[in-house]
């Protein structure tokens, strides 16, 4: 299973992979059209709690308020993707032709035109050229420029944690039965409290997200082994 950050399940094909040091002459000109009719952007919890930091909401709040919660079908996992302006169908941050949370933009935002997969054993990262529909040419730039301007480097280890964490937590649940065993409802939920809820904005996400990793694992080995005894998850 490869992790595809940022998109929901519609189709979406991968352009050939780069290297750091290839030639990648992309960039933004800031017309704002990458957020213009976006309805398939899901957050990764270290999205939603950079957001909820920007916005100084908790984000259980963010995600109730600007994002939609479903079970993705694949992998089983609860994820949240992020609503679009009901009035205008753009980004709910997008305004006057700017992101208003542009410092704390998804993953999938500040990659764009490139594609990411993460490889969940070696957590190995591959980047994938994009026919971008806008921006500028600008000769002589590489890749690797590109992630440093983009700030994708500087969160990479954080999105390769999330991606074998998700992996490993997504094949548990397959392999009880996925969403037909008696108490997916209750995994799912402290799944969700876990990768994405219970974080206190005045501390750093990572050191966070290891705990609240610990702490899940067992309860959720319980929770999934139980086919018969009632489950609650609190």
């Amino acid at each position: 299973m490869r992790v595809e950050p940022g998109r929901s399940t519609e189709a979406w094909n991968l352009g050939p992979s780069l290297a750091p040091d290839d030639a990648f002459s992309f960039v933004c000109a800031g017309c704002g059209d990458c957020c213009r009719h976006r309805h398939d952007l899901v957050l990764s919890g270290y999205d939603l709690f950079r957001i909820a930091r920007r916005l100084r909401l908790s984000p259980r709040i963010v995600a109730h308020a600007f994002c939609k919660e479903y079970i993705a079908p694949q992998s089983c996992l609860p994820a949240l993707c992020l609503t679009p302006d009901p009035k205008t169908g753009h980004c709910r941050f997008f305004e006057g032709n700017a992101c208003t949370i542009h410092e704390a933009r998804p993953l999938a935002c500040a990659l764009y035109p490139l594609g990411q997969t993460i490889d969940p054993v070696t957590a190995r990262m591959e980047y994938h050229a994009q026919l971008p529909l806008c921006g500028v040419c600008v000769q002589g730039r590489t890749l690797r420029q590109y992630l440093e301007d983009s700030a994708v480097e500087q969160r990479a280890g954080i999105d390769a944690r999330w991606a074998v964490v998700c992996t490993q937590i997504s094949e548990q649940l397959l392999a009880a039965g996925g969403q037909q065993h008696p108490h997916f409802a209750a995994a799912a939920r402290r799944i969700q409290k876990a990768l994405c809820l219970e974080y206190d904005l005045g501390d750093e996400f990572y050191p966070q997200f290891q705990q609240n990793i610990a702490d899940l694992m067992p309860l959720l080995s319980r929770i999934l082994s139980s086919s018969t005894t009632e489950v609650t998850a609190p």
